[in-house]
């Protein structure tokens, strides 16, 4: 069974639930949905699998190379959005009111 197999991968790699999710299925649920029954289909099971060999075979390169085994697979670009940046309002702009004036100053 997947999940037993992920659950061994969690205890080893001393990784949360929610991180393994967003890795290797790009959803933080996956593995708190396969504990609460759900079935993956067989491409996602196949892709996960081959997610922790990919994992694995990481970690002893690393070590072999003897760099700090923290290898760490990056989610797909995409997948998250990145912080929304905080727009300042222009200088030059003038407001009516004087609620709308401090806003504007405020910011």
């Amino acid at each position: 069974m997947l999940i037993r197999t992920i659950e061994k991968f969690l205890r080893d790699h001393d990784m949360p639930a929610t991180k393994f999710g967003r890795l290797a299925a790009h959803d933080p649920r996956f593995v708190l949905d396969l504990r609460m029954g759900r079935i993956p289909r067989a491409a996602t099971e196949a892709r996960t699998r081959q997610w922790m060999a990919d994992y694995v075979s990481a970690q002893n390169i690393a070590e072999l190379n003897g760099a700090r085994a923290t290898a760490e697979f990056k989610a797909l670009p995409g997948s998250f959005s990145p912080p929304r940046l905080q727009h300042k309002a222009p200088a030059n702009i003038t407001f009516g009111s004087a609620l709308a004036q401090e806003i504007a100053h405020a910011v």
